[in-house]
C-alpha cells in the first residue's frame, strides 16, 4: 500500500487529556486505573474513568446527542488543536472530500440504562425525552463528529469490538486509495457502562484490580474509556522529516470461538503478517510492537505466541492497557495515538501493573521504558469472534 500521512492526532483517556499528558503519563509510567465507582455498579474491579466527561456540554443545535459517548467525543474534539485542523482539512479538500471513520462498540447505551431506569410504571414505555438513534444508536457518534465539523463526507461507523477503531484505518484507506475522498477523520470512542461492566464480569474477565498484562499471576482486564482521532491524507511525494506514516494494515476474522482467541494466535498472526505484506517489511524492520495484550490468561498467551512465531522472541513489545485499561472499541485508535507518540519520542513505553512476567510467555515483554530510536512500530488490536488488525506506523526520514 501507498503511505498514508498522519496528519494530526489526539488522545483522551483516563491518562491524560490530551497528547501531552498522555505522554507524561507514559514517560511517568502513570496508570489511571482505579476501584469502580462508576455509576450504580456494584462490581469488585478497576476501570479507567475519564474525568469531567459528565461537566461536558454539547453545542446547543447538536442537544439531541446529549450522551456519555458524546460528550467524550466532544472532550476529546476540543484537545490539541484537532477541531482546528479538521477544519483547516475541510477548508484545503472541500468539505464534500472529507470522511468520517469511527469505532465504537457500545456507543451510547448508557443513555438507554438510565432511560430504562425512568420507563413509565405502568406501561413500561421509555421516556419521551429518550432519543435512541443520536445516543445508543452505534452511528450516533459518528454522525455527531460529522454534523460537529460540518463535514460533508461519507461518514461510517465500524462496530466489530475491540478491533473497532482499529479497523477505521482500513476503512478510510481504501476510500482514499480509491479517490472518494482526499482527507479522512479516523479513531473510536467508547464510553463506560453498565452493560459493559457486568457483561465481562458475567464472562469472569475482569480483574479485582488493576489489569496485569503478561504476568504471570494475570487475572482479567480493566475496562476504560478513551476517544481518539487522527486526521489521514495521501503522503506527498517529499514528507517532512519526523512525520508519521501509516506504512501498512492488516486484517483477519479466524472466526474461531465468540469470545476466546485461537489457542495459537492463529488470526492475529494472519493480521500481523498482512500489515507487514502490505508495508512491504520484513519482521526485523520492526522495533516495538504495542500489544493487545488485556491481561487475561488466554489473550495474551495466544499472543504471544503468535508474535513469537513471527518475529522470534527478541522484539521489545508490551501492552499499554495496565495504564489506560481496556477502552474496547476505542482501544485501537488509543494505541495508534500511543504507538505515534512512541514514535516521535523515542520511547518504548513499559508495561505497567506487570510486576513478573510469565515464563512461559515467550515474546519479549518490557516491563520499564526503554529509550531508543523507533522507526517502526506495530500495533495489535483484536476482538470478540476473532476479528483481528495490525497496524504499522513509521517515521518519515
Amino acid at each position: 500500500m501507498k503511505p498514508l500521512l498522519i496528519k494530526t492526532f489526539t488522545a483522551t483517556s483516563c491518562i491524560g487529556t490530551g497528547v501531552a499528558a498522555t505522554l507524561q503519563s507514559l514517560i511517568e509510567q502513570h496508570s489511571g486505573l482505579e476501584r469502580c465507582e462508576f455509576e450504580t455498579v456494584d462490581i469488585d474491579t478497576h476501570v479507567g474513568e475519564v474525568a469531567g466527561v459528565d461537566a461536558v456540554r454539547l453545542p446547543e443545535n447538536l442537544r439531541k446527542f446529549e450522551c456519555r459517548n458524546n460528550r467524550l467525543a466532544e472532550l476529546a474534539l476540543r484537545q490539541d488543536g484537532f477541531y482546528e485542523a479538521v477544519q483547516q482539512a475541510a477548508e484545503r479538500w472541500g468539505r464534500h472530500r472529507v470522511g468520517v471513520f469511527l469505532g465504537t462498540s457500545t456507543a451510547g447505551i448508557l443513555q438507554t440504562e438510565l432511560a430504562y431506569r425512568a420507563r413509565d410504571p405502568v406501561s413500561g414505555a421509555l421516556p419521551a425525552s429518550f432519543e435512541y438513534g443520536t445516543t445508543h444508536n452505534s452511528f450516533s457518534v459518528a454522525d455527531y463528529v460529522r454534523q460537529r465539523c460540518s463535514l460533508q463526507g461519507p461518514a461510517v461507523a465500524v462496530s466489530c469490538a475491540c478491533a473497532s477503531s482499529a479497523k477505521t484505518f482500513g476503512s478510510a484507506r481504501r476510500m482514499l486509495e480509491a479517490g472518494l475522498i482526499d482527507a479522512a477523520l479516523v479513531g473510536g470512542v467508547d464510553s463506560l457502562c453498565l452493560t459493559t461492566l457486568y457483561g465481562f464480569h458475567s464472562l469472569q474477565l475482569t480483574s479485582p484490580g488493576p489489569c496485569r498484562p503478561f504476568d504471570v499471576a494475570r487475572d482479567g482486564i480493566s475496562i476504560g474509556e478513551a476517544a481518539a482521532f487522527a486526521v489521514l491524507e495521501r503522503a506527498p511525494e517529499i514528507t517532512a522529516a519526523g512525520s508519521v506514516l501509516l506504512l501498512g494494515l492488516g486484517e483477519s476474522s479466524d472466526a474461531y470461538h465468540m469470545s476466546a482467541p485461537h489457542p495459537e494466535g492463529l488470526g492475529a498472526r494472519l493480521a500481523m503478517h498482512a500489515a507487514l505484506k502490505a508495508a512491504a517489511l520484513e519482521p526485523g524492520d520492526i522495533d516495538y510492537i504495542n500489544l493487545h495484550g488485556t491481561g487475561t490468561l488466554s489473550n495474551d498467551r495466544s499472543e504471544s505466541q503468535a508474535v513469537t512465531s513471527l518475529f522470534g522472541p527478541t522484539t521489545p513489545c508490551s501492552s499499554t492497557k495496565g495504564a489506560t485499561g481496556h477502552t474496547l472499541g476505542a482501544a485501537g485508535a488509543l494505541e495508534a495515538v500511543i504507538s505515534a507518540l512512541a514514535i516521535q519520542n523515542g520511547l518504548i513505553p513499559g508495561g505497567v501493573q506487570t510486576s513478573t512476567i510469565d515464563p512461559t510467555l515467550t515474546a519479549h515483554y518490557i516491563k520499564d521504558n526503554r529509550r531508543a530510536p523507533l522507526l517502526r512500530v506495530l500495533s495489535n488490536s483484536f476482538g470478540f469472534g476473532g476479528t483481528n488488525c495490525s497496524l504499522i506506523f513509521g517515521r518519515a526520514g
